[in-house]
């Protein structure tokens, strides 16, 4: 963590406190767990970082010369930003962001019912350094979560759909509460009344991925392939950032070379995984597990990195 980071997706992590607990699907096999009980401490106590993490965007903010390469920090990738367990440091770490305007924060969250009693009192219509995304690893978490987000006003609101374990249609999503709007749903991202009085809230980024780990649960193609296609016809930035331990089998041209011990599986449309793999007429896309490395991010066969125009 922090001045480098491995997520393709950010330029450096900050993580202001540690520790989390486990709130839907997509926590299942959380990296932080694993590191966390690697290093012998306990994944499920959140605890303030120390002074010199805690502060770290202050010293990347001023010395532009040595860290001039960090402009985009996602926050928290070892906690949560809105975890109830942090509320007596959050002021601080508010303070940091408004302090360091050159840097765009990310701040990703499973808590989205917290946001609104989280905010700094001057929030106003947003920070402009400051993207608030939520993470939706299947259908129940995009209709639970984006509503939320889309209610709360933000320069950017982002959707990370990682790990997607999952079909996610977003253009289904119901309006938040109390909205007066379309009288069909809200359409979170083809839907923007431009004669309307107030023009309504849209997805501003949206991130697709799969799982990594030992115990990494494989992606159908087709659920990648269907939000991504969502968000070219709604000319949302969409970044696929890879596709986890599990490649489809038809997308790697080294795959049909692999030893026959290498571990394949079938997944179908609904998300049911057969393994091992059996070779037979079920019908279902064949994943072969090669590694997040190997199996790469390429998408159709080329790479989706696209980013919202909005920068500190």
């Amino acid at each position: 963590m922090g001045a480098s980071t491995g997520i393709a997706w950010t330029d450096a992590t900050w993580n202001c406190w540690q520790g989390c607990h486990k709130v839907s699907a997509g926590c299942k096999n959380c990296y932080m767990f694993a590191d966390k009980k690697r290093y012998g401490q306990n994944p499920d106590v959140v605890i303030r970082s120390a002074k010199a993490t805690f502060n770290a965007p202050l010293k990347w903010a001023k010395n532009r010369e040595k860290y001039g390469h960090i402009n985009r920090v996602f926050v928290d990738s070892w906690s949560d930003f809105f975890i109830e367990e942090a509320d007596p440091w959050r002021a601080e770490a508010w303070a940091i962001i408004r302090e360091t305007p050159n840097l765009t924060y990310q701040l990703c969250t499973k808590r989205p019912e917290r946001i609104a009693a989280c905010l700094p009192a001057d929030w106003g219509t947003g920070y402009p350094n400051v993207w608030l995304m939520v993470t939706t690893e299947n259908q129940p978490m995009a209709d639970l979560r984006i509503p939320i987000l889309l209610s709360i006003t933000a320069v950017v609101h982002g959707v990370s759909v990682e790990p997607m374990v999952g079909p996610v249609d977003l253009s289904c999503i119901p309006w938040p509460e109390g909205w007066d709007g379309h009288p069909d749903g809200f359409d979170a991202l083809r839907f923007d009344d431009r004669n309307s009085k107030k023009r309504l809230a849209r997805l501003g980024w949206v991130i697709c991925g799969g799982e990594s780990g030992c115990e990494a649960r494989p992606m159908h193609p087709n659920w990648a392939r269907d939000l991504r296609n969502q968000c070219v016809a709604a000319r949302v930035p969409f970044f696929f950032k890879q596709w986890g331990e599990w490649a489809p089998w038809n997308e790697n041209h080294e795959v049909e070379h692999l030893h026959p011990s290498t571990p394949t599986c079938l997944v179908k449309a609904d998300g049911k995984v057969i393994r091992p793999f059996c070779y037979n007429d079920r019908p279902g896309q064949r994943m072969v597990r090669i590694g997040r490395d190997d199996a790469g991010s390429l998408l159709d066969g080329r790479e989706w990195k696209q980013f919202p125009a909005v920068q500190a």
